[in-house]
């Protein structure tokens, strides 16, 4: 069967969670289907904008979206199925099930509505992409959610979806690449000290990360500890400017913090991760959050937010430490009490610095979890499955 798997991100193009995620799955796919991966200047079929929406206003970047969705939907041609991941490709896969005649399958890894906060990078953009999710997902054939907590949003948030069209397939981990590793050269080389205990944080900064309420609970974590950033530029100025002077009121009071604003390779993440006694996740929003499964195969222990998928992957008192949250009333997902949601986490991270040995047990035990529910090859079979059910 031959699948266009449609897509913003992909290798070497993969900021977040759903570039990783469609990496990995176009590999193990291809063990059962014959795969072309249309993204964004990448992948089998590379795609760019039109010159004319060249500009820095944020609404050509939501029109930039859609003139790459009619270039991946042409780009379809003699599919059998079209398989399309956030709303950046999720219109090309609908337009590809008009054009050619075939089924479309979305993955849903957030949904617009729950992401607010996003006109604020994309101004009238974020009623254009609204647009292109909602017509995309009430309209395919099949919806892949990437937890049951997403599930339930999902329907939720578009009613007109009917139920027995939505299912959940996990994200995955790949455990042989995501292992620990006991070297030290990556962390010696930013400055980080080995032989103390550190919390660490991987992720874009946006508001759905939590990256603020993470800044906030640092000021309470036991002196001993380093708090490692590995996070790149943000979803705007504004943002990025809030967190730049959160960082440099947290130096001015404790030492070990290290802010890596560079994209650094995967191995390296691996080796900090690796020897993080915490790995903190204080997301607001998150459909599955990948990077908790990467942090478990590598043996860190997880204090993460209590919310979508995140209670699928972290398991309480197990794995991690599972802090609760109490939303406001503005649909961002955002804590009623940041002050209280700061120092709930703050708590449960220093509970770990405390003792060692149980932030190992919990690693030992996440990267079990890791490798025994979250392995690529069954997600891909599940996947190809449903492509036949579509087609057959």
């Amino acid at each position: 069967m031959k699948i266009a798997l449609m897509t913003r991100e992909y290798p070497p193009e993969v900021y977040g969670g759903a570039g990783v995620h469609v990496e990995y799955l176009a590999r193990e796919l291809r063990a059962f289907e014959e795969v072309t991966v249309h993204a964004w200047g990448t992948g089998d079929v590379p795609h760019t904008a039109w010159d004319a929406l060249r500009g820095d206003a944020p609404e050509l970047a939501a029109l930039r979206a859609v003139s790459i969705d009619l270039t991946m939907s042409a780009g379809a041609q003699g599919s059998d199925l079209a398989h399309s991941h956030t709303w950046y490709a999720n219109f090309g896969g609908h337009l590809a099930k008009l054009l050619w005649g075939i089924p479309h399958v979305a993955t849903v890894h957030s949904l617009e509505p729950l992401r607010p906060w996003k006109e604020e990078q994309l101004g009238g953009g974020y009623r254009l992409s609204s647009f292109c999710e909602r017509t995309a997902l009430e309209n395919a054939d099949a919806v892949i959610a990437v937890s049951n907590g997403t599930r339930g949003d999902i329907l939720r948030v578009y009613p007109n979806i009917d139920p027995d069209r939505v299912h959940v397939i996990y994200n995955g981990i790949d455990t042989a690449e995501y292992t620990p590793d006991p070297t030290t050269d990556v962390l010696e080389r930013h400055g980080i000290d080995p032989a103390k205990p550190s919390v660490v944080f991987v992720g874009r900064i946006t508001r759905q990360k939590g990256v603020q309420y993470l800044l906030e609970a640092a000021k309470a974590f036991d002196p001993s500890a380093q708090l490692v950033l590995c996070a790149g530029s943000a979803d705007t100025p504004e943002l990025g400017a809030e967190v730049e002077r959160r960082v440099e009121e947290l130096k001015a009071t404790r030492e070990g913090v290290f802010w890596i604003e560079q994209m650094l390779p995967k191995p390296d993440v691996i080796q900090i991760l690796s020897h993080a006694t915490v790995f903190a996740c204080p997301s607001i929003y998150e459909p599955l959050g990948i990077v908790n499964l990467e942090a478990m195969a590598c043996e860190a222990a997880v204090v993460a937010t209590a919310t979508g998928g995140i209670v699928e992957v972290v398991v309480d008192d197990e794995t991690g430490y599972l802090v609760p949250i109490e939303p406001g009333d503005d649909g961002t997902g955002a804590p009623r009490d940041p002050a209280k949601f700061a120092a709930d986490f703050a708590q449960r991270v220093n509970a770990l610095i405390a003792d060692p040995a149980k932030a190992a047990a919990f690693g030992k035990a996440g990267r079990k979890r890791a490798v025994e529910a979250f392995a690529w090859p069954a997600i891909a079979a599940q996947t190809s499955q449903l492509y036949r059910d579509l087609v057959a």
